[in-house]
């Protein structure tokens, strides 16, 4: 189930919500989280029944290992060593679905082999709630965690808003929030600006996410020959598209989990507009950057062991960000690419030497917009292509986009015409609006409400004429 689909924005959602604070009206909180975790378990597999066993398999077998660690009763085996069996543990099964045909296929490359790929498929939100356990256990570990039920813990992982794609989470954040007093209260300011929130990442994803990926995916297709300004069109199509997708889903996961009263963490802060590209990184996926930074680079070692040492860590931790994204080369040297860019950071702060800022912004944009290429594109060979194209070796003849029409019986026009709209209209979404800037504007009154009805059928009309598209981020 999509949260950009009708079924879950007209049925799915406003049951659970009525059903929800009816259970709480007559104070029955047992039966409201144990309600909460149904219709969560419900809408994960609404995309795949058959891998709901894995994740109720992970959710006890994590529970029962951070128990153990939040214990005080003195076992046989360290906490230590529980700990790097439940990191293994989690790894293992990640690894065993994520990344066995990867490593099929170049043992195939390397030693001339004859592997068959094995009918994996990716488990939905896998890398996100395995991501997720991890932390607790390592939190746990260290202590930092209280004795939860497991009616908590589970409620933690498989909170519907932000299960399949995030923001990935700590324990901290989520579970004392599900005993607060104020989460069993209906709030009608937090309804009314949820739902604001989550209108305002609805808009992202289907009017302009979407609409820029017809662009995006014409232009990557592996037989397309394209001009330099093609070429260009497609890069920066794909980077907007990725940034109102990925960050309309935050915005869509915050605004619902509002609903319920819980705060999720924001997730993205206008990161094209970064002066460097470790300000990028702060403002782009920023749970996922907390995640690599507290758990693999800091445990590294971090700034602690010298400058060269720090060089190393920051490689090890993008080199392991860019194949968490996904199992394959292309994504490796992604993670590469930013590597080098934040070491290189990293010896240029050193000299204390400041550039003037728009070329500080133009540099660390069209740095990022490029390494998105390789990001996107199938095999090295593709991504290549595309970047000889955006620097003229390709020609720089005019575009000659396909003619097509885009929301069926609402616009009719040329491609070309149509992005170089919408990429207009991204900019100033861009650039002025994210979650901070629209919350003072949600006021309850009959303004804002007429607003709101607009902006869903608005939204609702054009899924309904147009095949509605997952979220990218599904896919890692």
């Amino acid at each position: 189930m999509l949260f950009n689909s009708v079924n879950f924005i007209l049925l799915f959602l406003p049951v659970v919500v009525i059903i929800y604070y009816f259970l709480l009206k007559k104070h029955l909180i047992l039966a409201s989280k144990t309600f909460l975790i149904c219709v969560s378990l419900v809408f994960y597999s609404a995309w795949n029944y058959k891998y709901l066993a894995l994740l109720l398999i992970s959710l006890l077998v994590n529970f029962t290992i951070g128990s153990s660690l939040n214990s005080d009763f003195k076992a046989k085996i360290s906490s230590k060593t529980i700990l790097i069996f439940g990191i293994l543990f989690n790894l293992v099964v990640l690894g065993y679905y994520k990344y066995t045909n990867f490593v099929i296929d170049n043992l195939n490359l390397i030693f001339h082999l004859n592997i068959s790929d094995k009918n994996i498929l990716l488990p939905l939100a896998i890398s996100f709630f395995t991501f997720q356990q991890i932390t607790y256990l390592v939190d746990s570990y260290k202590k930092l965690t209280k004795e939860y039920d497991f009616l908590n813990y589970t409620l933690f992982v498989t909170f519907f808003p932000q299960l399949i794609a995030g923001p990935i989470v700590h324990h901290l954040e989520m579970m004392p929030q599900f005993n607060s007093l104020k989460t069993k209260v209906l709030s009608h300011k937090n309804l009314f600006i949820g739902t604001g929130i989550f209108l305002f990442g609805l808009t992202k994803k289907v009017i302009l996410a979407d609409t820029l990926a017809t662009c995006a995916n014409q232009g990557f297709e592996p037989n397309a020959t394209l001009t330099c300004l093609e070429a260009w069109i497609t890069s920066l199509s794909y980077t907007f598209q990725l940034y109102f997708d990925f960050s309309g889903y935050s915005d869509m996961a915050i605004g619902l989990a509002m609903l319920f009263n819980i705060v999720l963490p924001f997730n993205f802060n206008n990161p094209y507009v970064s002066l460097n590209i470790q300000d990028f990184w702060r403002k782009w996926h920023i749970t996922l950057s907390r995640f690599l930074r507290d758990y693999i680079y800091i445990p590294l070692g971090g700034s602690r062991n010298g400058k060269n040492r720090t060089l190393v860590n920051i490689m090890i931790t993008f080199l392991l960000g860019g194949l968490w994204h996904g199992a394959g080369w292309t994504f490796v040297f992604w993670g590469l690419l930013h590597g080098v860019a934040l070491c290189i950071f990293n010896l240029w702060s050193r000299l204390k030497i400041k550039l003037n800022t728009f070329l500080a912004w133009f540099i660390t944009f069209n740095f990022v917009n490029i390494a998105w290429v390789f990001f996107r594109s199938e095999t090295f060979n593709d991504a290549i292509k595309i970047i000889k194209s955006m620097f003229g070796f390709s020609g720089f003849a005019l575009p000659k986009f396909r003619h097509f029409d885009v929301y069926s019986d609402y616009i009719h026009c040329s491609d070309l015409v149509l992005i170089m709209l919408v990429l207009s209209f991204a900019l100033i979404f861009l650039f002025k609006k994210n979650i901070d800037n629209i919350k003072p504007l949600l006021k309850p009154n009959w303004c804002t409400l007429i607003v709101f009805i607009a902006v869903t059928t608005l939204n609702i009309l054009i899924i309904i004429r147009n095949t509605q598209t997952p979220f990218l981020y599904f896919n890692f």
